[in-house]
């Protein structure tokens, strides 16, 4: 299509691509006098959440921080990636954010690129590192992707960067993480169950075995090039399987002809790397990846980039059609997007050439993009906002396809840092931006559209302000854009650097608990897993105050009363479980330190305690001590306790109305959890009427939850009386009751949650199809919420996709 190229900054008259900037001194007073007065719709004010995680090692490579879809922090450091996974605690009362902590180890051996015969590279590394000819001998010597474990250098450790997969690619339906290290070794992991992270496939290594057979030519056309034992060619064989980033697409889907002719859908999900002689590798998994025999297809790019340095997805929908292309920087400079033609996957289109985004070479490295799709208020339709990081400026370009073809805009925002930008993040839901250079300063970006392309508003974010004097490694934020992650180390001290660094990983809100509120009653995916960011931001604020704020209660109930989503349910079940921590009493003293009642401690002079006479009664008197201590801590903060430890005269009559109000509140939490089993068992009635002839033993309990459903004589629902009365008519008399294992006796279905036979064995029940698990070994949710069982080869399609769902409580995975 055609293409109208526009520059455009701020009011002034457009310039055409090629114009220079204005210089940026001006510039730079105008932006100071703008950010002293950002408007009052914007004011962000960022609040430290506690804890700071400490790193063990320094961290490495280019943005080493990536926050993914499930909540999961990446960092890549000098010996691992530490993985911090966010977790919205239903269980827990402390006002920390609850952080599990995992790493992904490096590799212990050196990568060495496969570029021919083991026996040919070795003779042809002796004879370059022996050349007489210096710019051969000292080229080889210092180049780390010819000499990885360093011999004279010291060996190259650590990551180079790290990209999680979007939601829904592992075995559990979760993200992939695809690892660089820094010396190019590519690797995806998987996290499968809760501790350990498994390595699926070695990517380098495939590749440079495809490269080999082909005899590293690209195509049939290509002409042989010289013999590995000509420098040159040394050179291009490693650089062409020299990773610099990689970058996944969005999942889309295939289609697979099975044997009997049927066509059946496929996730896939595509994963670019980037190599230095700027090709480009487009690898195509079928989900979910379990790794070598999930790889579908590999294609190479050639992009024409020298000096490539960061690549991104271009993903765009415009009336129903999608269009996908890789965005390619330079590190002198120029941007663009690359076409890229998939095969097998519907309704894909790309474009018909490449589209240059910036052509000057302005030595200006690119070293970050991120790709954000918009909508345009007054042109109405999809547009794909483009954000680089270009030294010290934004570069940004709005593409929008319109009857005339793709539109481009294009410009720099400047005067944003005094120092170059080491980081940037994008909250994709709003298309807000945060830049952040190595001085602690960090700039949230927020794009506003104008009639013509748009503009930004942007106000400081200084760090300084909330952790105190500190340096910037990186930034990410979180998928809701509730928190901003930082990397930080100490900063300067009276103008002195610090003698040694602490990495940490430190956190900061971004939002109100009213803006996480009202974003979680009018969430889109209805998913209380996929939001945890906003989650425990309302959890901090009803652990804090102890109360669920009246707006929230009452805008829960009009939604719980206008819509039948079962998502408002899971809500206010969270909100009443996080309500029920905040008032539960502290314990009085950590669950893991050891007790030493037994051994003689003076404890006269601690406060509060009155001292004891005798020591007979030494070890009780504490107890007793330490009880009341509990007791009147019960209603207060933990902190309230020390002033009035000592137990008041009206200690006893204070602590029934909190009994009152527990018990009144686990009533309403039962309630709650009673309603969402209910809504479940219908759905997997519905599913046992749909995908049976006569309901036989489908190994869901059908006739007991037929049963259960209607024991109650309060609950009357006309969907389920209809559904019951249509599944009993198909079952007749037939009953199939499930058995004991133990004893084989028959396991009457009397709670929804366990199955007690008359012998008194219990077993738990599935929460996904309520069959009592009566093997070892079953899975549990995220939130250890509730249990389900494991598929087994012999269940139908239907009880198999049944089992994959997430935990009707609270949404988390099951593993």
């Amino acid at each position: 299509g055609k293409m109208a190229a526009a520059a455009e900054r701020g009011g002034s008259p457009l310039l055409s691509a090629g114009e220079e900037e204005p210089p940026l001194g001006l510039d730079s007073l105008v932006e100071e006098a703008a950010a002293a007065a950002p408007s009052a719709g914007f004011r962000l004010t960022a609040v430290r959440r506690e804890p700071a995680v400490r790193l063990q090692h320094g961290v490495s490579g280019l943005e080493p921080l990536a926050w993914s879809e499930d909540h999961r922090v990446s960092v890549s450091t000098a010996r691992s990636i530490a993985v911090l996974e966010q977790l919205s605690d239903i269980h827990s009362g402390g006002q920390e954010m609850v952080i599990h902590r995992t790493a992904v180890p490096a590799p212990s051996t050196a990568c060495l690129l496969k570029v021919g015969p083991k026996k040919e590279v070795a003779e042809c590394k002796e004879k370059f590192a022996n050349s007489m000819d210096p710019t051969v001998s000292q080229t080889f010597m210092l180049d780390r992707v010819f000499n990885p474990e360093g011999k004279s250098l010291p060996p190259m450790r650590g990551f180079k960067y790290s990209s999680w997969s979007p939601l829904g690619c592992d075995a559990n339906g979760r993200c992939l993480l695809a690892a660089l290290t820094m010396d190019n070794r590519l690797t995806m992991h998987a996290n499968l169950n809760r501790l350990q992270w498994v390595q699926l496939v070695d990517l380098t290594e495939i590749y440079g075995e495809r490269l080999y057979e082909a005899g590293y030519k690209l195509s049939k056309t290509d002409t042989p090039r010289g013999e590995l034992g000509d420098f040159p060619e040394f050179q291009r064989r490693h650089s062409m399987q020299t990773p610099v980033r990689m970058e996944w697409s969005g999942i889309c889907t295939t289609q697979q002809v099975k044997h009997n002719n049927e066509c059946r859908d496929v996730g896939s999900v595509l994963l670019a790397v980037l190599f230095e002689n700027g090709n480009i590798a487009v690898w195509q998994f079928q989900l979910p990846f379990l790794g070598k025999e999930s790889i579908t297809s590999c294609n190479t790019i050639e992009s024409g980039i020298s000096s490539p340095s960061v690549l991104s997805w271009w993903e765009y929908e415009h009336n129903n059609r999608k269009m996908s292309g890789l965005i390619v920087g330079s590190a002198s400079g120029p941007v663009k997007i690359l076409p890229v033609n998939l095969k097998a996957v519907k309704g894909y289109f790309t474009l018909r050439q490449p589209v240059v985004l910036w052509q000057e070479m302005d030595q200006l490295p690119v070293h970050s993009i991120k790709c954000i799709p918009l909508y345009h208020p007054y042109q109405k339709c999809s547009c794909s906002l483009v954000v680089a990081a270009r030294g010290a400026y934004v570069f940004w370009c709005l593409l929008l396809i319109s009857k005339a073809g793709l539109n481009v805009h294009n410009s720099h925002v400047t005067g944003l840092h005094s120092l170059p930008i080491v980081s940037m993040t994008a909250d994709k839901q709003n298309g807000t931006v945060y830049t952040c250079s190595s001085d602690g300063k960090v700039r949230q970006l927020i794009p506003i559209f104008t009639d013509v392309a748009l503009k930004f508003e942007h106000q400081l974010i200084k760090l300084s302000e909330v952790f105190g004097s500190v340096r910037t490694h990186g930034i990410a934020v979180s998928p809701c854009g509730a928190y901003l992650a930082v990397i930080t180390t100490e900063g300067m001290i009276n103008g002195l650097h610090p003698v040694n660094k602490n990495y940490q990983v430190q956190f900061v809100t971004l939002k109100t608990f009213e803006e996480a509120a009202a974003q979680l009653l009018e969430s889109s995916v209805q998913n209380l897993f996929r939001q945890v960011d906003l989650t425990d931001l309302v959890r901090w604020k009803i652990l804090k105050d102890k109360h669920i704020p009246q707006f929230l209660q009452e805008a829960l109930d009009k939604k719980i009363e206008s819509c039948g989503s079962t998502y408002f349910w899971r809500l206010k079940l969270f909100l009443l479980r996080i309500l029920y921590q905040s008032m539960q009493k502290a314990p009085s003293e950590v669950m893991w330190r050891p007790s030493h009642e037994d051994t003689k401690i003076l404890i006269s002079d601690s406060p509060g305690m009155g001292s004891t006479e005798d020591d007979q009664e030494e070890g009780t008197s504490k107890q007793a001590s330490r009880q009341s201590l509990c007791d009147t801590g019960k209603g207060m903060d933990i902190d309230d306790t020390a002033d009035d430890s000592l137990p008041q005269s009206s200690d006893i009559g204070g602590r029934e109305p909190m009994e009152e109000k527990l018990l009144e509140i686990q009533a309403q939490i039962e309630a709650v959890e009673m309603h969402l089993t209910r809504e479940h068992m219908k759905r997997v009635l519905g599913e046992v009427y749909l995908h049976t002839w006569i309901t036989e033993n489908t190994s869901i309990p059908t006739r007991g939850v037929c049963d259960f459903l209607m024991s109650d004589a309060g609950y009357d629902d006309r969907t389920a009386r209809v559904l019951i009365g249509h599944i009993l008519k198909k079952m007749n008399k037939q009953t199939f009751p499930e058995h004991c294992s133990l004893c084989k006796e028959i396991l009457p279905f009397t709670d929804r949650k366990q199955a007690v036979c008359s012998n008194g064995h219990i077993w738990l029940r599935c929460f996904l199809t309520y069959q009592s698990c009566q093997s070892l070994v079953y899975r549990r949710c995220l939130l250890h919420d509730s249990i389900a069982r494991h598929p087994t080869p012999e269940d139908p399609e239907w009880i198999k996709r049944l089992l994959q769902g997430p935990c009707t409580f609270c949404d988390s995975p099951v593993f």
